[in-house]
């Protein structure tokens, strides 16, 4: 589904992504894994046109992603959260979700919520909040909302879009164990409805429970890329990120 092909990002003097390649199959939910300031975010921003690449191609779908700006890589089908939630704090969280509809695929702006089509949005927005847990939370502002349901809550607006594909840059950041499981729970069924993930994520909890295949960068090389259990016996992976004790 999504492609990387010699990519690398250089800022000045700083190599922050190097020669990378790597496939995100479609259907399944790979983990990007690394030291801090292993480059992991810029490949986020590379995706989603916040910076292109210095060389390389990024195709989804087939279609390349270089040279397109944010929103136009959005309706074409990939949503992202962040690492800190950034959210419209005065805005509702009913209101979240009708604001990413406007940037779903193949929609020309200008979201009415009149008609059949309109019923359909609104049905579509319930069901994200659903998913998530949000729906009885639905009238209260986003900065109401505890740091879990946040993080939450940026799934819900990036699932308004109606993507094909994820990224999500460390959505267990902050969380405890009870809410770590609990998202967990959320992106399987975010899965399930059709959409593929490609996360960033510390908790090695999180990534070796959820993640079909693990990508893992130092320095803005890839070092290893296997199933989750290959990766973390990687010798390699041990010395730069996990720690061999």
């Amino acid at each position: 589904m999504l492609q990387f092909r010699g990519v690398s990002k250089h800022f000045g003097g700083l190599q922050a992504v190097a020669d990378l390649t790597l496939a995100v199959p479609a259907g399944r939910i790979t983990g990007l894994i690394g030291p801090n300031g292993a480059g992991k975010t810029t490949v986020f921003n590379l995706v989603t046109g916040v910076f292109p690449p210095t060389t390389g191609s990024i195709t989804f779908e087939r279609e390349e992603l270089v040279g397109r700006r944010p929103h136009q890589v959005v309706r074409l089908g990939i949503s992202r959260t962040f690492q800190t939630p950034r959210l419209f704090r005065g805005m509702t969280v009913w209101e979240h979700v009708l604001v990413a509809q406007n940037h779903r695929p193949g929609w020309g702006g200008g979201l009415v919520l009149r008609g059949a089509r309109g019923r359909a949005l609104l049905e579509e927005a319930r069901e994200a909040l659903d998913l998530v847990g949000l729906w009885d939370a639905r009238e209260r502002p986003a900065a109401a909302l505890t740091y879990g349901d946040q993080r939450r809550l940026e799934i819900a607006r990036a699932l308004g879009a109606a993507p094909r594909l994820m990224l999500l840059d460390e959505p267990a950041a902050g969380m405890n164990p009870a809410e770590s499981e609990a998202l967990l729970r959320t992106l399987e069924k975010v899965r399930a409805a059709g959409v593929t993930l490609l996360l960033i994520e510390h908790d090695m909890s999180v990534v070796m429970n959820l993640c079909d295949r693990v990508a893992v960068l130092n320095f803005g090389q890839k070092i290893a890329e296997g199933a989750p259990a290959e990766v973390q016996v990687d010798p390699a992976v041990l010395e730069a990120y996990l720690g061999t004790d």
